[in-house]
């Protein structure tokens, strides 16, 4: 029979044991955590060397048209438009916690800030001489410095440069229930057979708008590259715990209050077109996909080029939380299943989708708030500090 001392010796030893062995598992996934952290360090700069090139596809697209516009032409330019925005929607999921594309110095309001006021651009129905590109004594001249220094200063809403600002461009405002806008292509021709005026100051900023855009992307992704500012400090001056915790707090914030949230809720309760992402394109539901896609890209540690069609894969989260906390790791891909089915189950166009469809884009919500829940979860049980 044991007597009191021995009990509590075989107690203390065995607790040392259990904790030595908690030691030794924690210590064990370190090296995966780093890993999953490089592999999400390649993901970042292929999703963004992507959208870099698919965004040099519309440039080459808009100085052909430019050079000799036809209708052809432009056609091209707005499916360069829509291909570019694959890539780049992906990308969104890299947001929210301070990072190069959206810290102090960061472009982020400069590539996709909206809802715009389209009428600070160019003209509008009923106003055939709004905009600084009808406005050539106030603004005589349309470049980088001018559309930079203009961007947001009036109002949130006074956007002149950026994804959105080239998709007016392109579309013109949508005033059709069942299609995009509608902007003729003679918009852009000098001369005889030119519509609306100031052709060549239209011309002038779709030109700089684009180059623009391309300047700001090279900016982020070369920040990831290696040897790049931000991807050094992310990867050698941050703990493993650090790292993660502002990668799962920006998948939430971006899931749960952007998607969620701002690009879905808010036009759903206004039942406003003008707060659609995409709302001169009509291409709302496919953005909301993407950005989509990109959350999943980072959980499960892959991005699929559009440009080459290779596939960067490596060391995922998912991967570390099926071995620490296999619960959650179920938790996150039912999510995910369920947050993709009810993306996909909102007809288009998103702006008669707000008007007839409420039920559902609310469950598309729902899922999407859950989502970002199971996230958070999951990042906390592989050790994410947020």
């Amino acid at each position: 029979m044991r007597n009191k001392f021995t009990t509590l010796l075989l107690a203390l030893f065995t607790t040392s044991i259990f904790i030595a062995c908690g030691d030794s598992d924690d210590n064990s996934v370190e090296p995966l955590k780093k890993e999953a952290l490089e592999q999400y360090a390649n993901l970042v700069l292929a999703n963004y060397d992507d959208s870099y090139n698919t965004a040099l596809t519309l440039k080459q697209a808009i100085d052909a048209f430019l050079a000799a516009p036809t209708d052809a032409g432009f056609q091209a330019c707005k499916t360069a438009w829509l291909n570019a925005r694959n890539p780049y929607g992906q990308t969104e999921a890299f947001r929210f916690y301070g990072g190069p594309i959206d810290d102090a110095d960061g472009p982020e309001g400069m590539i996709n800030a909206w809802p715009m006021d389209e009428n600070f651009i160019d003209y509008v129905q009923g106003q055939p001489n709004a905009g600084i590109i009808n406005n050539p004594a106030a603004q005589p001249v349309i470049n980088k410095q001018v559309l930079v220094g203009l961007n947001e200063v009036l109002s949130e809403t006074a956007i002149f440069t950026g994804w959105h600002a080239l998709e007016f461009l392109l579309w013109g405002q949508d005033l059709s229930t069942n299609g995009p806008g509608a902007r003729p292509y003679t918009d852009y021709i000098v001369g005889a057979g030119g519509t609306a005026a100031n052709q060549d100051r239209r011309g002038q900023y779709l030109q700089v708008a684009v180059d623009l855009l391309l300047e700001h992307l090279a900016q982020v992704r070369d920040e990831w590259k290696s040897g790049g500012a931000y991807r050094q400090e992310f990867l050698n001056e941050k703990t493993n715990g650090e790292a993660m915790g502002l990668i799962f707090s920006g998948l939430k914030e971006f899931t749960k209050t952007e998607i969620a949230g701002e690009r879905m809720f808010v036009a759903l309760d206004s039942k406003d077109q003008e707060h659609e992402h995409s709302c001169f394109s009509d291409n709302t539901i496919a953005d909301l996909k993407m950005n989509l896609l990109g959350v999943k890209n980072v959980y499960f540690g892959s991005y699929s080029y559009t440009t080459i069609g290779t596939e960067v894969t490596g060391r995922s989260f998912n991967d570390i939380a099926e071995q620490l906390g296999p619960a959650s790791s179920n938790a996150v891909r039912a999510a995910f299943e369920d947050a993709e089915a009810k993306i996909n189950a909102i007809p288009g166009p998103f702006d008669q989708a707000i008007l007839n469809n409420d039920a559902e884009i609310a469950a598309a919500i729902t899922a999407l708030e859950v989502l970002g829940d199971r996230l958070a979860e999951a990042g906390k049980a592989i050790g994410a500090e947020f």
